[in-house]
Parts: structure tokens; C-alpha cells; sequence
């Protein structure tokens, strides 16, 4: 598998310069909540450990942190939160997976049909576009050591490839290898930026410009919407595309 697409470079570029840390903590303390749900301990739940790595990137406050764990691996207070995954095809008829966390199905049914159809999309059926994408894990270097020294202690730890998307290295894991790579490479005091379990097409479908302008504003309205944790598709930005203003 290739690297990923134009649109998750657009994505963590935008993280980072999103300015909202609000809407961050958000998503991370959903993340930890129901990571939780498998045990507080993150010694014995690699999800939750991921998960609190992206808190501590979020410089998120220590009391958050715990009282998400303690939510989510406590009784009753936890039981509406659900992860939900919906399927549909945008613009050009490209496919597109949304993933969500919420506490009310019915608002989260409603917002993602609505952004689908207010943006030339339609919402799919269970099963009409998850077949296209597989589950993975990737994990961010910064380029302070040489890509041939990385492939060497990559590969020694139990990775499957490694790719260069300019600005940074990323490793790529099966997604149950992925808690087992990151920890292998920390205790070769290999700098990580970013570790996460997502979801990549198998094949992407080439679009030209005018269509990745239609894509991309989708794939940020999804995204900014409250109960959307991750937006996946199998688009293929042009190499020089870059979002107008």
C-alpha cells in the first residue's frame, strides 16, 4: 500500500494549525473514554495508551484525562456514547467513511446526512464503501534521522513499510501491531510525533482539481463536526493541489 492521500496531509497540517483547541480536546477525551471501556490500566489497553499519547500532544490537563478514563471505565455514565461509522460517496462519486463517537445517534444520523447532501453526496448504505478501505496503523517521524537508519530499526521492530511524505517519515504497522511498533521505537529513542490506528483505501481514484476543491470542502465540513472523530477517502488529491482560500 501506497502512501496516504493529499487529504490527510491537508488534515494533520490543519490540526495543527486548527486554532480551536476546544474541538481537539473533544475528540481526544472521546478517543480516551472509550478506549477506557477495555480497562483504566494503560499498561494492559494499547487503544487507551495511544490515546493518551494524543492527550499529552494536546498538552490536555492531567484532571481531564483521568476523569474521561474514569467515565469510560466506570458504570453507567458511560452507556450512550457509541462509535458509529457511516458510508457514502461525495462529489464524483468518490467514496467517503466517517467515524463518530456520540451520545445521541439521531443528532449524528441527521448532521452527516445533512453534510452529504449539502455538498453533492449521499449517504451509502452499511457496507456499500468500508469494503474499499482497509485498517492500519501509522506512526510519524521527524525527519532528524536518515531513512535508511529508520527502515533498519522500522522494520527490527515489526513494521511493514516505510514512507516518505516530505514534511515527515511514516511508518506503517498492521493495526494490531501498532501499540508494539510505537513502544519498540520509544525505547530507541526515536522522536514520534504521531501514532494512530486509521483506516486507507486500498486503490485511489484520481481527481483533477476543480473536483479535489468540491472533495476537500466535504471532507472539512465533515470533519468539523462535532461528533466526527476521523473522515477517510479513497480520492486521490493532485500532487500540487493546494485548498483556496
Amino acid at each position: 500500500m501506497a502512501g496516504h492521500s493529499k487529504w490527510a496531509n491537508i488534515k494533520h497540517r490543519k490540526a495543527r494549525q486548527d486554532a480551536s483547541r476546544a474541538k481537539v480536546w473533544t475528540k481526544v477525551i472521546r478517543e480516551i473514554t472509550v478506549a477506557a471501556k477495555g480497562g483504566p490500566d494503560p499498561e494492559d489497553n494499547p487503544r487507551l495508551r495511544l490515546a493518551l499519547e494524543k492527550a499529552n500532544q494536546a498538552n490536555m490537563p492531567k484532571d481531564t484525562i483521568k476523569r474521561a478514563i474514569q467515565k469510560g471505565s466506570g458504570t453507567g455514565e458511560i452507556g450512550a456514547l457509541e462509535e458509529i461509522v457511516f458510508e457514502g460517496y461525495g462529489p464524483g462519486g468518490v467514496a467517503i467513511l466517517v467515524e463518530t463517537m456520540t451520545d445521541n445517534r439521531n443528532r449524528t444520523v441527521s448532521d452527516v446526512r445533512h453534510a452529504f447532501s449539502k455538498f453533492g453526496g449521499n449517504l451509502g448504505t452499511d457496507g456499500s464503501v468500508a469494503y474499499l478501505f482497509s485498517k492500519l496503523g501509522i506512526i510519524h517521524i521527524p525527519k532528524n534521522i536518515s531513512e535508511d537508519d529508520l527502515m533498519d530499526i522500522a522494520l527490527e521492530a515489526g513494521a511493514e513499510d516505510l514512507v516518505d511524505e516530505n514534511d515527515y517519515f511514516e511508518v506503517i504497522t498492521s493495526h494490531n501491531d501498532l501499540s508494539t511498533v510505537n513502544d519498540s521505537l520509544k525505547l530507541k529513542e526515536i522522536e514520534i510525533t504521531n501514532a494512530e490506528v486509521t483506516l486507507r483505501a486500498e486503490t485511489l481514484i484520481e481527481i483533477d482539481e476543480e473536483m479535489a476543491e468540491k472533495v476537500l470542502k466535504i471532507m472539512e465540513f465533515m470533519d468539523d463536526l462535532d461528533d466526527v472523530q476521523e473522515v477517510h477517502t479513497n480520492a486521490q488529491f493532485p500532487d500540487n493541489f493546494e485548498p483556496g482560500e
